[in-house]
């Protein structure tokens, strides 16, 4: 516990607000889902009695599911992810029963317009979501089921919440008899995922260039030159031949692989060069 940052309590209830601003403004209005516990409260919220609001659900349904994974993500996790929820949750109440915001059967920005409202959703859902989990909480509770349960089962976290919401697009379908909304819904939770990638891995993702070279002094102060960073190398050995190889380790923008691999294959043409999509970098200043 000593590792929380309260800072960053300061962008996790920017994140919950905008979550619950895209769910109860776009979403939730014509009756649009979002993607695991989210989008079964909402659904459960639609069959339930009024009493049991959508933001009863949300704390109801996902602090559960946070406490049952402290063990797996750590105490700082849990504590973020359930002040995250606690904040989604009570934003959503303010929207849909304290502001002067109608809510009740349309956007008031989309009005019935199902794409709109898909579209806009999933992306102001998924900045929320993404800055969650830029900051060290989460937004959802299926997430953590997943980390906990895909290994045991044999699949991958992204499977296992993709099975958990076809499954809740199905049942939404048959418990409402309409297959259009469940439909619209898929539209909303890609549009959410892409969203949610911008937010925590960038818009321009770097890349990881590994250079397997015999001249790696002149290609390394050629690169140094040109772009003025630093690289990594490392020593190793041809499979077949046994001949000495360096290894050059260079993280660069998309935009310098084209000068990068000229630079390369100009200094040795026999180069073996992979590029690989890099999530984040992170360095210590000095």
């Amino acid at each position: 516990m000593k590792n929380i940052n309260y800072k960053n309590f300061i962008a996790l209830t920017i994140a919950g607000l905008i979550n619950a601003f895209g769910i109860t403004v776009f979403l939730a209005p014509v009756k649009l889902y979002d993607s695991g516990i989210s989008g079964t409260s909402m659904l459960l919220s639609q069959i339930t009695p009024d009493y049991i609001s959508l933001s009863i659900l949300l704390i109801v349904l996902n602090v559960p599911l946070f406490i049952i994974g402290l063990k797996k993500q750590g105490a700082v996790f849990t504590v973020y992810a359930i002040y995250t929820v606690a904040v989604y949750s009570v934003g959503a109440w303010l929207i849909t029963d304290i502001l002067p915001i109608d809510v009740d059967v349309s956007s008031p920005f989309a009005g019935e317009d199902l794409l709109l409202c898909a579209l806009f959703g999933g992306i102001i859902s998924g900045v929320g979501s993404g800055l969650a989990i830029r900051f060290g909480g989460a937004m959802d509770g299926i997430e953590v089921m997943a980390v906990i349960f895909a290994k045991k089962i044999g699949i991958t976290v992204g499977t296992f919440v993709m099975i958990y919401n076809v499954i809740l697009y199905i049942l939404c379908g048959i418990i409402l008899k309409d297959w259009i909304l469940p439909l619209y819904s898929i539209v909303t939770y890609f549009a959410g995922l892409k969203t949610i990638d911008f937010i925590v891995e960038g818009f321009d993702r770097a890349k990881s260039a590994m250079i397997i070279t015999s001249k790696a002094e002149e290609i390394c102060a050629r690169l140094s030159e040109e772009f003025g960073t630093g690289m990594t190398t490392m020593q190793g050995e041809g499979g077949y031949l046994k001949q000495p190889k360096t290894v050059i380790y260079f993280v660069i923008n998309r935009f310098q692989i084209g000068k990068m691999r000229n630079i390369v294959h100009e200094i040795d043409k026999t180069a073996y060069i992979t590029i690989t999509d890099v999530a984040d970098v992170f360095k210590q200043n000095k």
